[in-house]
């Protein structure tokens, strides 16, 4: 790491930049607005243009990527009786409404240049209005109106970077993004600044996709120019991480440090070669000398990966980083095929966010739009059985069927519950991905893939509850179903010995047929639970193994659960073994969370291990982990995430967060730093650790 680079680092990180934020009030905007009665890709655009409007160009010393924030707020374009109106209408929306969670198509727009995309607009343009499409013409007219705000702000910051003497800033931006990339350095500025103002634009959880793919070109052709070695390349990549986080405070998100800034390492490319290249090590190696939270690193293997590039990613592990996540291209690019995505696009995916699958450009698919609680499914299936079963004998295959029919009957809810979803316009994020210019549409419309997509949560505490209530219920006898049911109501009072044997059946983690067996028709069912059904967008409902914030959020709705968790006591997140269990070892849990066929559930949803920091403390330890890695991928595993934290670290972070600013840790999807996380999420991050 150069000088210049640490000392951007060490300034970043103590959030110099935030000497030039202020406030702004957008409440007269958004009275003009209403008042007005201005429409959606109206005010999108508006609203775009006056926050632009309102920045000021800034700069940190020794920078040679320019762009940062000086707004802290963005505007809101609409009001909450507006947008509860249209829910009363029957809209629904996933989120805020708006374009969320998805990956732009950052390379044609870096290799064209801004201004071919104002060159297409307005041939478009004249095409719509020869055939009266008012649609197509509110929407590119908006859109070139937004492309043009970009610009101007990039013009502002020529002109004051000239004023200051900042000569190769100005000359950057000069050139870019208005015109093509020529340069590696110049294909870094312009990517910065396209993805600046998709935030600008209201956007969030704006990932950055497979950067080793679409800015491959410009550092080859640097390094072999002799305009770059392998040290200016590094320099020049770590500027622009070391920028991801100087805005990502005002990021929107659950918690700080959620907020969608993922790249996607290496896989195949859209031909099905290996797409592993110069610019993936680079990568890796820039995150594990930076060790900042953003930009968090995915990475594509499969069966034919070789153990270095494990390696090189169980490196990052060893840092405490929580990345990088693990994506099994064996699993995940057949999963998208099945779901209709061509096979060249399923090759081409990336990541939405955290961990949801997605093809970047052409993918409008909302992909968290709810959850279904199997803990809360199966609470309220013994609840049935109890009533209708209270003068006769009920058998585990009766609970098994109930449960799968309350999954069922969750998951139709869910179908009707989306019947109709709007998104609110993006037209400049509209610009920069496939097609949409082309069909003279705003994304909002829809792309070329819309499906929607379901978390599934609390799976090893269901499993570990139908084992329980097996082994007690019917195999032991030692309660019947109807007290056990109202033991769950009291966190078991009164009877210590069934919540003793609730902890003792066989868990999910532990490699025992007996759970992994109950694990294997759960996960069956799951991925079958939408069949048939399809959302008003044209696209399909995807099935997945992940969690959000439910892991926290749906045990609200649930007491005590047959496992032996009590009430109040979060699941586990994602995929992952319950966190009173005491298993057996990694190899064990990758047993357990790979027996099931996870193909049919690939919307995402990583396993998600806990490593003590003391296992890296030995020579061979990276080589031992990214060994645990690479059997799981040959297990069929579909997504992983490994964390590697000290209990003992965390509580002293809890009491003294001052001497721990830098530490690390993966929540649900991302990473982020462990002082910023409200108490429930540290409080859940210690418990898995805790055995």
């Amino acid at each position: 790491m150069t000088n210049r680079i640490k000392s951007l680092l060490d300034r970043t990180f103590d959030k110099e930049q935030a000497k030039f934020r202020r406030d702004v009030d957008w409440k007269p905007l958004l009275e003009r607005f209403v008042a007005e009665g201005i429409g959606d890709e109206a005010r999108a655009r508006i609203g775009l243009e006056e926050m632009l409007k309102a920045e000021t160009p800034a700069f940190m010393d020794g920078e040679r990527l320019a762009f940062l924030r000086t707004v802290r707020q963005i505007p809101d374009l609409h009001t909450d009786a507006e947008m509860d109106a249209r829910r009363a209408a029957g809209t629904a929306f996933g989120e805020k409404g708006v374009v969320f969670n998805l990956t732009a198509d950052f390379g044609p727009t870096i290799r064209d240049g801004l201004g071919a995309r104002l060159g297409e607009i307005d041939a478009r343009l004249a095409k719509c209005r020869a055939e009266g499409d008012a649609e197509g013409v509110d929407f590119l007219e908006n859109a070139r109106l937004s492309v043009e705000a970009v610009l101007g702000l990039v013009d502002r910051y020529r002109v004051e970077a000239e004023r200051r003497g900042l000569a190769e800033i100005a000359a950057t931006l000069a050139h870019v993004p208005l015109n093509g990339a020529r340069t590696f350095h110049e294909a870094l500025q312009s990517l910065r600044i396209l993805h600046y103002a998709m935030w600008c634009e209201g956007e969030y959880h704006c990932g950055l996709g497979r950067i080793d793919q679409y800015l491959f070109p410009y550092y080859e052709a640097d390094i072999k120019a002799g305009r770059l070695t392998d040290e200016s390349a590094l320099e020049e990549l770590e500027e622009f991480f070391i920028a991801c986080n100087r805005d990502s405070d005002l990021y929107i998100g659950v918690q700080q440090g959620d907020n969608g800034q993922s790249v996607m390492l290496g896989g195949v490319t859209r031909e099905g070669k290996s797409a592993f290249n110069d610019l993936s090590r680079l990568c890796l190696k820039a995150c594990g000398e930076l060790k900042l939270v953003d930009p968090k690193i995915n990475l594509r293997v499969d069966k034919t990966t070789p153990l270095e590039i494990y390696e090189l990613g169980t490196a990052l592990t060893a840092k405490g980083l929580g990345f990088p996540q693990y994506a099994n291209d064996d699993v995940v690019i057949p999963a998208l095929q099945r779901w209709g995505y061509e096979l060249e696009d399923a090759r081409d995916y990336s990541v939405a966010a955290c961990w949801e699958f997605l093809v970047p450009g052409c993918g409008m698919d909302i992909n968290n739009i709810d959850a279904v609680s199997f803990v809360g499914a199966l609470d309220a299936a013994l609840k049935i059985l109890t009533q209708r079963h209270k003068d006769t004998a009920c058998s585990f295959d009766d609970v098994k069927r109930e449960f799968f029919a309350e999954i069922q009957r969750r998951a139709d809810a869910l179908v009707k519950k989306y019947a109709h979803v709007e998104i609110l316009p993006g037209p400049f994020v509209s610009v920069i991905s496939t097609d949409c210019i082309k069909k003279a549409r705003d994304i909002s419309k829809g792309a070329k893939y819309n499906n929607f997509g379901i978390h599934g949560t609390g799976i090893a505490v269901a499993v570990d509850s139908l084992a329980s209530v097996r082994e007690l219920v019917f195999e032991k006898k030692l309660v019947a179903l109807e007290e056990l049911v109202k033991l769950l109501d009291t966190d078991f009072a009164g009877r210590p010995d069934v919540l003793a044997a609730a902890k003792a059946a066989p868990k999910m983690g532990n490699a025992d047929a007996r759970a992994d067996d109950l694990a294997k028709e759960l996960i069956a069912f799951w991925g079958h639970a939408f069949d048939g059904k399809r959302n008003d967008r044209g696209g399909i409902f995807r099935p997945g193994t992940g969690s959000a914030m439910y892991y926290i959020w749906h045990t609200r709705d649930v007491q005590a659960s047959a496992d032996g968790r009590l009430k109040g006591q979060p699941f586990s997140a994602n995929y992952a073994p319950s966190l009173d269990v005491p298993v057996k070892g990694p190899v064990s849990v990758v047993r357990s969370f790979t027996e099931p066929d996870l193909g049919q559930v690939c919307n995402g949803g990583p396993l998600t291990i806990e490593i003590h920091d003391s296992a890296f403390a030995m020579p061979d330890g990276v080589g031992k982990v990214a060994n645990l890695v690479k059997f799981f991928i040959e297990r069929g595993g579909h997504q992983m995430q490994i964390n590697t934290i000290n209990r003992d670290t965390l509580l002293d972070a809890q009491a003294h967060p001052e001497r721990h600013r830098h530490l690390i840790v993966r929540v649900w999807g991302w990473s982020g730093y462990f002082i910023e996380l409200d108490k429930c999420f540290q409080d859940q991050i210690i418990k898995r650790v805790e055995l």
